[in-house]
């Protein structure tokens, strides 16, 4: 299978080391901002074709599906012009920045029947997965998640220090992977949504603290809190608070409540959840079937979003 990345950053590196592990994918084209970086990372990864616009990249016939690992403005306007390219497409997290665009990319996908994936990786760790197992077999059920998604971002810049070329958002990225992840664990649907914000920051004018509580229909609460004020540690914790016990997640780790380390090693054939979120949307195309974290499944997700951006509007 031939895939083309867009986006030469942080998160795209994160991608092209993944897709190095999986048997019978190959990334044939890359495309980025500035035509000095993207060289230099094609010809760090034996990328033959490179680019700066994403339109010479969908011309290229035989290539299957992309992956967009580019800046949140532009993934719903990408999204649907890989697809109008007939091209499979996953989009990085956030599917989008506005309800009403992240429903036109489920059209669009509804209209082409191509596979359209977004990546909520959370759903994909193995310490989420374990969770989800234990679940699924009636040994667990949440009562309550307490997560804290804390980083230092008083500065535009990437995970690697770098500055960025857009600015970063605390409810329509960070708060995406627990809000969905949220959902999916519990099965159920949010029935309650309340945020309240912090000051915002004077250049950037986004909010720089975040706290969101939610409630599903069957009764079960999460809280979250989110700063990009926070001077360490770094990363999210998810605290699992439910009827069997108490598990912390932060990102491929699992302990108890009691600081009791959680084997996950055999619960996927990788410990690293963007190689098996890449793994899970090429199976899908090979297979012709729908993904797990496909847009129509994560419209929930955005639905929330949006309803919480009204409240801090109003």
């Amino acid at each position: 299978m031939k895939l083309a990345l867009a986006g030469a950053g942080a998160f795209g590196r994160k991608h092209l080391d993944a897709i190095a592990n999986i048997d019978g994918a190959d990334v044939v084209s890359v495309v980025g901002r500035t035509a000095a970086a993207t060289r230099e990372v094609a010809a760090e990864y034996g990328i033959d074709h490179w680019s700066t616009d994403l339109a010479d990249t969908l011309a290229i016939a035989d290539i299957d599906a992309v992956i967009l690992a580019t800046p949140t403005q532009m993934h719903a306007a990408q999204a649907i012009a890989c697809m109008n390219a007939g091209k499979h497409v996953q989009v990085e997290i956030p599917l989008a920045d506005s309800l009403a665009d992240a429903q036109a990319v489920l059209a669009k996908q509804a209209d082409t029947g191509l596979v359209a994936m977004v990546g909520h990786t959370r759903r994909f760790n193995p310490s989420h997965q374990w969770i989800r197992n234990k679940i699924a077999a009636g040994e667990f059920t949440i009562q309550h998640m307490d997560v804290q998604t804390f980083f230092f971002r008083r500065t535009n810049t990437n995970a690697l220090g770098q500055p960025r070329s857009w600015t970063d958002h605390l409810l329509w990225h960070h708060a995406a992977h627990t809000i969905d992840l949220f959902a999916y664990q519990t099965g159920e649907e949010v029935v309650a949504a309340h945020v309240m914000e912090g000051p915002r920051h004077p250049d950037l004018g986004i909010a720089m603290d975040m706290s969101i509580q939610l409630k599903t229909s069957g009764g079960a609460i999460l809280s979250l809190s989110l700063s990009f004020n926070n001077d360490g540690p770094f990363g999210t914790f998810f605290r699992y608070i439910g009827d069997t016990g108490t598990y912390i997640a932060r990102y491929d780790d699992l302990i108890t409540g009691r600081d009791e380390v959680i084997d996950v090693a055999d619960v996927a054939v990788s410990m690293n959840g963007i190689e098996l979120q890449d793994r899970e949307f090429i199976a899908a195309i090979s297979e012709g079937r729908e993904p797990n974290s496909s847009v129509r499944q994560v419209m929930g997700c955005y639905r929330t979003l949006h309803a919480l951006e009204q409240q801090l509007l109003a």
